[in-house]
């Protein structure tokens, strides 16, 4: 789920890549022997992740010493699922493996996937799929059947700036008005006028899928409907919410963060207290840190609706998923399920401000760090949030492609809501046809 800053730091996928080095050799790579008694899993994340999996291994093993865990991370998101395509392909992919929300429902509708629900329903099982999101892992679901769940989450949240509000001369707190249901719309584009007076920039945003649905969802517009067909151009309520919202990027009060510029890009001006707010996950308590800022000079908030009540916007996730190939599918699930239980994510994300648990009963490893104060806001927000759009993750490609070739236009102000909404419901049509 930290995708969008992994591509972005050459320093943080070479060092990963550093650790995907010395992690193969100890663990003796793919070549390593697989089959009964045996899982081999791969995911992508940064040093720090990968030594919190080590730690999950070692532990693991310890509780199964007739598995053996073979571990074979990635350095970058886009290139583990190029690698993991193609070991599918020649069947020599890992037994367990992490798979991005615009991934999963490819390799659903690949038929590459083991299906889990026999194994969940099973008694000894110590997890269930009503300890999860439907609405977010319906996107690894088909006909009946569930082919992943996710392994944590990260709702897109407005993080904000203190500083750089009441720099901006604005006195409301955007939490505050949160709690009295006064988070409105028009409160925050007033937010965001301000601080593009006070020569700051209002917000920014990442370009992919939860940001362009979550500006037509959190208005109340539609974006598919329940027979999986693309409607947001023929939605008033959508069209009108995405000309306004589009609006402020042309206007230059919003950002695009993937093409901010280095020294500008959006890490940097939110620790130079030069941006007021950012759009992204759990893992903004990580990077105002990491800064050397303090984190109670920071704060969250829901995304802003046109009555100021909560509603709902994108969760942004990862999937784990079985190999329908795995040589020993008992042991793979053995692992696949303590991964994800709660004991498995409360080892992962005790202390750490990566992301949020997918499984609930366990939030108190969340809200007792308090990072930030509203940190529930968070919570809440995960609870009513969606993944992405079954029909449109399916393709591969397809949710990039809407938001490089058709979003991002109309941010810089080259294109009209109508007309590019006109434009991705003919590129769904088309490629879901096939």
């Amino acid at each position: 789920m930290k995708k969008r800053n992994l591509k972005k730091t050459a320093a943080v996928a070479l060092g990963a890549a550093l650790v995907v080095g010395m992690l193969s050799a100890c663990s003796g790579g793919s070549n390593e022997a697989r089959g009964k008694g045996s899982v081999t899993w791969s995911t992508w994340g940064t040093p720090d992740e990968l030594k919190v999996f080590e730690k999950f291994n070692a532990e693991f093993e310890a509780r199964h010493p007739d598995i053996k865990i073979n571990f074979q991370p990635v350095a970058s998101y886009s290139d583990y699922h190029s690698k993991l395509n193609t070991q599918l392909t020649s069947g020599t992919a890992p037994d367990v493996f992490y798979v991005g929300d615009d991934q999963i429902a490819n390799l659903v509708a690949n038929g590459v996937l083991e299906p889990i629900d026999s194994h969940v329903e099973s008694a000894a099982s110590p997890i269930s799929l009503a300890d999860f999101s439907e609405a977010i892992y319906q996107v690894a679901q088909l006909d009946g059947q569930t082919y992943g769940l996710p392994n944590d989450v990260n709702p897109d949240a407005f993080w904000y700036d203190k500083q750089a509000l009441a720099a901006a001369g604005i006195a409301e707190d955007p939490a505050d008005l949160a709690a009295k249901d006064e988070w409105t719309t028009d409160k925050f584009f007033e937010m965001a006028d301000a601080l593009h007076r006070a020569d700051m920039t209002g917000a920014a945003f990442w370009n992919y899928w939860s940001t362009t649905d979550s500006m037509i969802a959190s208005q109340g517009g539609k974006i598919y409907d329940d027979a999986g067909k693309y409607v947001a151009n023929t939605d008033a309520t959508s069209v009108a919410a995405l000309e306004k919202w589009a609006q402020k990027f042309a206007d230059g009060h919003f950002a695009v963060a993937d093409v901010m510029p280095a020294g500008q890009d959006p890490d940097t001006l939110f620790a130079q207290h030069k941006l007021g707010f950012l759009v992204q996950g759990r893992y903004t308590v990580a990077s105002v840190e990491g800064a050397g800022n303090s984190i109670d000079d920071y704060d969250v908030v829901r995304w802003p609706t046109p009555d100021g009540k909560a509603t709902t916007s994108g969760v942004a996730s990862s999937f784990l998923a079985i190999n329908k190939k795995a040589a020993d599918k008992e042991a793979a699930f053995t692992f696949f399920s303590e991964f994800l239980s709660k004991e498995g994510q409360t080892l992962r994300l005790s202390g750490n401000g990566n992301a949020l648990p997918s499984i609930t009963g366990i939030d108190e490893i969340v809200t007792s760090v308090h990072k930030p104060t509203h940190v529930a806001t968070l919570l809440g927000m995960r609870d009513k949030g969606f993944s992405n759009f079954q029909v449109e993750a399916a393709v591969p490609g397809l949710s990039a492609q809407i938001s490089n070739d058709h979003m991002l236009p109309l941010y810089q102000g080259k294109s009209s809501a109508q007309k590019t909404l006109d434009q991705i419901a003919e590129l769904v049509s088309q490629k879901t046809s096939k």
